[in-house]
């Protein structure tokens, strides 16, 4: 049913129950898709309602009606009921990207029975037409569709003739062929043919040509969509694994986490740039290496020095050693503003100041590390704190090296006192292979070196000497990742 068609409510009563109704319809929807209660939106009850949002919009105005005052009228719905409805249904959902330059194909699909979720999101959207996303039956040739019955939704824009001839030619065919083969070899099961349908996001570039191309990258990234859609992929521990690996290959960065101990932390205490610069380009390839932006870089230059360096190691994780004493949050945003993936507060910062600080990290989403230099009781220090960091640093200061790993002894002790609390303990402080080997025996997480590596004529083998201590560690040393599916 097209706009024209709707007629507009008279009254401000008529209006109301017009939309309490098209409200219940959404809330209704949206609480079966998600498995659990849910309040309307506007855009869903102007789709409804069949009409656009703006129309919408412009009456609420006219009518004088609050769409969210109005949606707390609306009673609560099912949660049992409605979570019953949504798990006794087929829902599953595939994703796949395959291929290069202007012609790559990338698939998102739903699977599922024709009576559920799915069913409903397919009828949908094949009786509600939008310009330039016309959903389409996939075909394999005209007259001739698969099964189950495929439905193609394009994501980008169709803005011309040439472009929906894609769309409309070898997109639809390849969706179309690759389900068809899917069913035929076993992947797709047939005695569900009848049962479930497919709705298929597709993804076409404004610029792509070669229509065998587009047909071809867009025919595996359904079939692979498919498969992975029934196989549940992926398992929840491929993607603990990867999500620190990946990079997506539009960002064309990664983002690393520390998850999976142990790591050698590079501290640049250099205070001059260049240099700098030149030592991090001589490092190894390692999933294994932080770099700390140390204090008298940034003091030299600011934080905008973490920027600086990332020209010449954007995917490492980085760690800018502020050694906060005091106004905790304002120090936390002056590194996070600059990409800093962790930031340093001194042990010796007042309580107020490392909770404060400790907060504004987490919630921004980097880590909170706190640097125990000259702290005497590291541990009666954590426990008064109401929130408790990330990394926790053992630290020896460099006019107190005695020439062997000092408070080592807090490790396990801190591993006792809050065994209900996650996170990694550093050990810093004059360490060379010697002293980093102790430490990682007694259960450090990170060893943080300093001069044995920024001070050594030979950077590469320097940083290899202390990735070959464990290992996990000297795994991934120079390695070259091409990351297949």
């Amino acid at each position: 049913m097209s706009e024209s068609n709707i007629k507009k409510p008279e009254t401000r009563d008529e209006f109301a129950n017009l939309l309490k109704e098209a409200m219940k319809k959404e809330a209704d929807a949206r609480s079966i898709l998600r498995g659990k209660p849910s309040k309307p939106t506007i855009s869903g009850t102007a789709n409804i309602l069949s009409i656009h949002r703006d129309t919408l919009y412009a009456w609420l105005k006219e009518f004088n009606v609050d769409f969210r005052e109005a949606s707390k009228t609306l009673p609560t719905y099912a949660s049992h009921k409605t979570v019953e409805f949504a798990q006794k249904h087929t829902y599953l959902i595939g994703e796949a990207l395959v291929g290069q330059g202007n012609e790559v194909a990338h698939i998102d699909l739903l699977v599922g029975d024709k009576d559920g979720p799915v069913g409903e999101a397919f009828a949908a959207g094949l009786t509600h037409l939008s310009m330039g996303h016309t959903p389409l039956l996939a075909v394999i040739r005209p007259n001739l569709p698969p099964k189950p019955h495929t439905l193609l939704v394009p994501k980008v824009t169709v803005k011309n003739l040439e472009q929906a001839n894609i769309v409309f030619g070898s997109v639809q065919a390849a969706v179309a062929k690759a389900v068809a083969d899917a069913v035929e070899e076993g992947i797709f099961p047939r005695n569900k043919v009848e049962d479930w349908v497919i709705v298929c996001s597709v993804f076409v570039h404004p610029q792509a040509k070669d229509q065998r191309k587009i047909y071809h990258y867009n025919y595996g990234a359904t079939k692979l969509a498919l498969k992975r859609a029934l196989a549940r992929y992926p398992s929840l521990e491929k993607i603990f694994y990867d999500k620190d690996r990946a990079k997506h290959p539009v960002m064309g960065f990664r983002v690393p986490r520390l998850w999976r101990p142990p790591y050698l932390q590079i501290s640049l205490d250099v205070p001059a740039l260049e240099r700098t610069k030149k030592i991090v380009s001589q490092l190894p390839r390692s999933d294994r290496i932080i770099l700390e932006v140390g204090t008298p870089l940034i003091k030299r230059y600011g934080t905008k020095v973490i920027n600086d360096l990332r020209e010449v190691a954007k995917d490492i994780f980085f760690v800018a050693d502020l050694k906060t004493l005091d106004v905790g949050k304002v120090e936390v945003d002056l590194a996070y503003e600059e990409t800093a993936d962790a930031v340093v507060a001194a042990g010796l910062a007042p309580v107020e100041t490392l909770n404060a600080f400790v907060h504004e990290a987490q919630r921004l989403g980097i880590y909170a590390v706190i640097d125990m230099l000259n702290v005497e009781a590291p541990v009666q220090k954590l426990e008064t704190l109401k929130e408790f960091p990330d990394v926790i640093v053992l630290h020896r200061g460099i006019d107190q090296e005695t020439g062997r790993a000092l408070g080592l002894e807090h490790i396990q002790e801190l591993r006792r006192t809050f065994k209900d609390k996650r996170f990694l303990i550093a050990v810093a402080g004059g360490i060379v292979p010697t002293t980093a080997k102790e430490a990682l025996e007694n259960g450090a997480d990170i060893i943080i070196v300093g001069r044995y590596i920024t001070q050594s004529k030979d950077v590469e083998r320097a940083v290899r000497d202390l990735l070959a201590l464990t290992p996990e560690m000297r795994e991934d040393v120079d390695l070259f990742r091409v990351h297949v599916e």
